[in-house]
């Protein structure tokens, strides 16, 4: 007798099929294997306890505020704990209900094929990127004198394209150029500065053939990102999360992929003692909100990449605990990018400079990959790829 862990469906019909039983019988047995809790924010007091009385006759749970059968309270989180068998029972019966009671069956249903199912896969331009088949590796080029990393690349574009090329040799998926220092306390540079620094490496870069990769512009300005697009790039990486007046529509009328981070504060002010309520909630808030901020302007949806910003008004704790839970942002069922590469809170455990972070920023990705990263934002493309390339494998197993 031993402890077999379950954690998605693919592997509970795996585990029954192994055992033996018929098709028929794995499909009723395997919801009944994978157990689920999904958390409601804010969720009026009559529902919320509609919704507990339907858990607990079907053998699950909510657990609710002590006071949500208070006359003064109106609202409570709640906490619905059950296997994935109880949660179609449960969605079935608040279909019959009144209040809003049906649309959170319908957001239920999401949150939980989202989980268990990669994005939809991205295309765009001649290029394709398939969740179900591996992460995909993202190159740092930082066109700056100033970048945190020590890997500022000011200067001669023949050399920055040569860097360019050996990142594609070493497994480079996207070329990530951005021409404004984003390290902890940095000053932004002015919109022709940074338009100078990227715009002829874009340009370069996007006419070699042998260097058939995309190009994400690293900005959080509209007039960078317009100029940068028209010269060749073909993703938007957006560290301020389409905040900046101007640049959802840019990326709506060029129709191009997005990268949404999240970001405490700036750059200049963002490690000065960030605070959250909760904050892998916090941001997926925050998501929730640019996300339907995007689709009204017109973004198409399934050009969105989430990025929870490592490092970007994080402690050390908050990183930990966004790579930790890194699988629930799943949940809003787009692709997640995870850029911990060479980041402060490597240094704060190892105390180490940021020279010798790359076996930090290894395990840091390698457990991001295995809890549902789908791209990851590299300064050492080589040795991550190569890393990325096992995680992949180990992760794999629970769909083969």
């Amino acid at each position: 007798m031993r402890l077999r862990t379950i954690d998605d469906m693919g592997e509970a019909k795996k585990e029954i099929e192994r055992i033996g039983a018929g098709k028929k019988g794995i499909e009723i047995m395997a919801p009944k294997a994978v157990y689920r809790t999904i958390k409601i924010d804010s969720l009026d007091n009559r529902m919320a306890n509609i919704i507990k009385q339907e858990m607990l006759s079907i053998g699950g749970e909510a657990a609710l505020s002590k006071d949500s059968l208070m006359s003064d309270s109106k609202i409570t989180d709640v906490l619905l704990m059950g296997t994935m068998k109880q949660y179609q029972i449960l969605m079935k019966k608040l279909r019959e209900q009144s209040f809003n009671l049906p649309n959170i069956a319908d957001e239920i249903k999401n949150i939980l094929e989202n989980i268990d199912n990669f994005p939809a896969t991205l295309k765009f331009k001649n290029y394709s990127f398939d969740w179900s088949r591996r992460t995909y590796i993202m190159g740092i080029l930082n066109i700056t004198p100033d970048s945190f990393s020590g890997d500022g690349l000011l200067g001669n574009t023949e050399d920055i394209v040569e860097i360019a090329r050996n990142m594609v040799r070493n497994g480079a998926d996207i070329i990530d150029i951005g021409g404004e220092s984003t390290r902890p306390g940095a000053e932004p540079v002015s919109i022709d500065e940074e338009l100078n620094r990227v715009i002829p490496v874009i340009k370069r870069i996007s006419k070699i053939k042998d260097l058939d990769i995309p190009i994400s512009i690293d900005t959080y300005k509209p007039e960078v990102a317009k100029k940068a697009i028209k010269s060749g790039a073909s993703i938007v990486n957006d560290i301020n999360g389409l905040r900046s007046e101007g640049m959802a529509e840019i990326v709506a009328k060029e129709d191009v992929p997005v990268v949404i981070m999240h970001m405490q504060g700036t750059p200049k002010d963002m490690q000065r003692n960030p605070t959250y309520d909760s904050v892998v909630e916090d941001i997926m808030k925050f998501f929730k909100r640019q996300i339907d901020y995007a689709v009204d302007m017109g973004v198409d949806r399934n050009r969105i990449i989430l990025d929870p910003g490592i490092g970007f008004g994080k402690t050390t704790e908050h990183n930990l605990e966004i790579i930790n839970r890194l699988s629930e942002f799943k949940s809003m069922g787009l692709p997640i990018l995870l850029g911990p590469s060479r980041k402060s809170f490597i240094g704060n455990i190892l105390n180490l400079p940021v020279t010798e972070r790359l076996e930090g920023t290894i395990a840091a990705i390698t457990v991001g990959i295995i809890n549902g990263a789908n791209i990851v934002r590299v300064h050492d493309v080589k040795e991550i790829s190569r890393a990325a390339r096992i995680a992949d494998a180990i992760k794999m197993t629970r769909y083969s």
